[in-house]
C-alpha cells in the first residue's frame, strides 16, 4: 500500500462532504488567530508597562506564559482529544481562549495580566491540537492535502503579520483593544465549533495523568531555562537548574510511557519512519525561519540604520511567500509530484537562505535581501503545507489528536526554543567584543545607542554571520536526514503505518 495521501481514495462520502466543509472555517481561523495572539502581543508590551508598571520579568510574561502553556499542553490537549472527542476539545479551548482573552482586556493590575495570558494559551493548545485532529479525522485523500495546505497558509500569515495587526491596533484602539478583537475571534471559534464534525478513538483508553504532567513541566522546565539564558548565560545556576529539572522529568516521561498499559505518547512513532521525518521537518522549518523573522528587524534598525518600517517592508519578501506557495505545494503533491523532493528542496532553500544572508551588508538596500528572504519564506510555505498531511498519512485513526498534539508541541517548543538560544547565543558571541552582557543586550535589540558605533555593528555582523552559517549547516544536514527517513516503508510494517 502506498503511503502517500494523494493515491488515497477520495475525499468523504457524498452526504458528509457539506459538513467536512464546514469543519474547515473554524479550524482555520483558529489557525490563523492563535498564531497571531503569539507573535503579535510584543507590540503592546510598551503601553502595558506604561499602564500597569511591573518588572521586566513581568512584562515579558505576558508573552512567555503564552508560548509556554501553549507549547507544553498542545500533547495533552491531542491525548484529550482522541479520547473525549476532537471537536469537544476544539471547542473547550476555544471557549477558554475567548473568556480568558476578554480578561487579558480587563486585567487591573500586571498579575492578573499573566495569569490571563497563560490560560489563554491553554486554551490555544486545545485549539490548535483538537483542530487539526478534526481535521484528519474529516479528510482523506486529496481533500487532506488541500485542507493541510490551508491550515499551513493560515499559521504562515498568522506568525507573519501579528506583529502588524498587533502594532496597528495597539496603535490605534489601546492594547485592551487588541485582546478584546483576539476574545471576539475567540468566540467566533467557539460558535463554528457547533457545526464541526465530531470524532473520538474507537476505543478510547484511560488518560495518563503521571505522563501528561511530567511532559508538562519537563517541558515548561527546559523552555523557561532555556529563555532565561539571555540574561543569566548558559553558566547561571538558575538557567542550568530548570534545564536539568526539564531534561530529568522528560526522561521519566519518557521511561513511563515505556511502561504504562495506556501511554500519553506512542513512542513507537518516533522510531524512524516517515512520521519520524515529517517531525523532523517541521523542527528544521522552525530552526530556519524563526531566528530570522524575529532577530532580523533588529540587526537591520541596528547595524543597517533602517528604520521600523524600512525593516518591515524588507522583510515582506519573507512573509508573503507563505501566502502563495502552500496552495501551490498541494496541488504539486495531488497533481503526483513526490512530497518528499519538495520537502527536500523546501528546506535547501531555506538553508541556502541563511547562508546567502551573509553576503549583503548590514546597510545593504532590499534588492540585495530580497533574493534571500524569498528562499526561506519560500521554504517554510513548503514545509507549511506539506508536513501535516503527510505525517497524518502514518498515524492509525485512533491516534490523530495525540500526532496533532505531537507535532503543534514540536512546532511551538522548536519556535520557543530557536527563538531563546538564536538570542542568547547573538549575546554570547558578541559580548566579550562590546564590553559585557548587559551592552551586547542591548545591541541583540537593535540599540547601538551612543556608543562606537562601527565597532559594535561589526561585533554584530561578525556574530550574526556566524549563527546563520551554524543555521545553514545543520539545516542543510536535517534536510538530508528528512528524506532518509521520509521512504516509503516496504511490507507489512510499512502497510500498518499508512493506514
Amino acid at each position: 500500500m502506498d503511503s502517500n495521501p494523494k493515491v488515497q481514495p477520495t475525499v468523504l462520502p457524498r452526504d458528509l462532504a457539506p459538513r467536512a466543509a464546514l469543519t474547515l472555517g473554524p479550524v482555520l481561523l483558529g489557525c490563523l488567530v492563535v498564531p497571531m495572539a503569539m507573535s503579535g502581543t510584543a507590540a503592546a508590551l510598551p503601553r502595558i508597562a506604561a499602564e500597569l508598571g511591573g518588572g521586566g520579568g513581568a512584562l515579558q510574561w505576558v508573552v512567555t506564559g503564552y508560548f509556554l502553556a501553549a507549547s507544553c499542553l498542545m500533547l495533552v490537549a491531542g491525548a484529550l482529544a482522541d479520547r473525549h472527542g476532537r471537536r469537544r476539545v476544539f471547542a473547550a479551548g476555544a471557549g477558554l481562549y475567548a473568556l480568558s482573552t476578554f480578561g487579558a482586556a480587563l486585567a487591573p493590575q500586571i498579575l492578573a495580566l499573566d495569569v490571563a495570558r497563560t490560560l489563554s494559551g491553554a486554551g490555544a493548545a486545545g485549539v490548535m491540537a483538537g483542530g487539526g485532529a478534526v481535521l484528519a479525522g474529516a479528510f482523506e485523500g486529496p481533500a487532506r492535502t488541500r485542507a493541510f495546505a490551508l491550515v499551513g497558509t493560515a499559521v504562515g500569515v498568522g506568525l507573519a503579520f501579528g506583529p502588524t495587526l498587533g502594532g496597528w491596533l495597539v496603535t490605534a484602539l489601546g492594547w485592551r483593544a487588541m485582546f478584546a478583537a483576539f476574545g471576539a475571534a475567540g468566540l467566533l471559534l467557539v460558535g463554528g465549533a457547533a457545526f464541526m464534525t465530531e470524532s473520538r478513538a474507537a476505543r478510547p483508553a484511560p488518560f495518563d495523568l503521571p505522563g501528561a504532567a511530567a511532559f508538562v513541566l519537563g517541558a515548561a522546565g527546559l523552555m523557561y531555562g532555556t529563555n532565561q539564558a539571555a540574561t543569566y548565560g548558559w553558566s547561571s545556576p538558575r538557567v542550568l537548574g530548570w534545564f536539568g529539572a526539564g531534561l530529568l522529568l522528560l526522561a521519566l516521561f519518557a521511561a513511563h510511557q515505556r511502561r504504562t498499559a495506556h501511554p500519553l505518547l506512542d513512542l513507537g512513532l518516533l522510531r524512524g519512519g516517515p512520521f519520524t521525518g515529517w517531525l523532523l521537518a517541521a523542527l528544521t522549518a522552525a530552526l530556519g525561519t524563526a531566528g530570522v523573522l524575529v532577530h532580523l528587524p533588529a540587526y537591520l534598525q541596528g547595524a543597517g540604520r533602517l528604520s521600523a518600517g524600512e525593516a518591515g517592508a524588507v522583510l515582506l519578501a519573507l512573509t508573503l511567500p507563505v501566502l502563495a506557495v502552500p496552495p501551490l505545494a498541494g496541488r504539486l503533491v495531488n497533481g503526483g509530484s513526490s512530497p518528499r523532493l519538495l520537502i527536500l528542496l523546501g528546506l535547501g532553500l531555506v538553508a541556502a537562505g541563511n547562508a546567502w544572508l551573509t553576503v549583503p551588508a548590514p546597510d545593504s538596500g532590499a534588492a540585495l535581501l530580497t533574493g534571500p528572504l524569498l528562499c526561506v519564506g519560500a521554504g517554510n510555505g513548503l514545509a507549511a503545507a506539506l508536513v501535516d498531511a503527510q505525517a497524518m498519512a502514518h498515524v492509525p485513526p485512533g491516534r490523530v489528536g495525540m500526532a496533532a498534539g505531537l507535532l503543534n508541541t514540536v512546532r511551538g517548543g522548536a519556535n520557543t526554543l530557536v527563538l531563546a538560544v538564536f538570542g542568547a547565543a547573538l549575546i554570547g558571541l558578541m559580548a566579550p567584543a562590546v564590553g559585557g552582557r548587559e551592552v551586547a543586550g542591548r545591541v541583540a535589540a537593535g540599540d547601538l545607542g551612543d556608543g562606537p558605533r562601527e565597532a559594535l555593528a561589526g561585533a554584530y555582523t561578525a556574530a550574526w554571520q556566524s549563527l546563520l552559517w551554524a543555521v545553514a549547516g545543520l539545516t542543510a544536514a536535517a534536510a538530508v536526514a528528512v528524506h532518509l527517513l521520509t521512504r516509503p516503508r516496504t511490507g507489512p510494517a510499512g502497510e500498518r503505518a499508512a493506514t
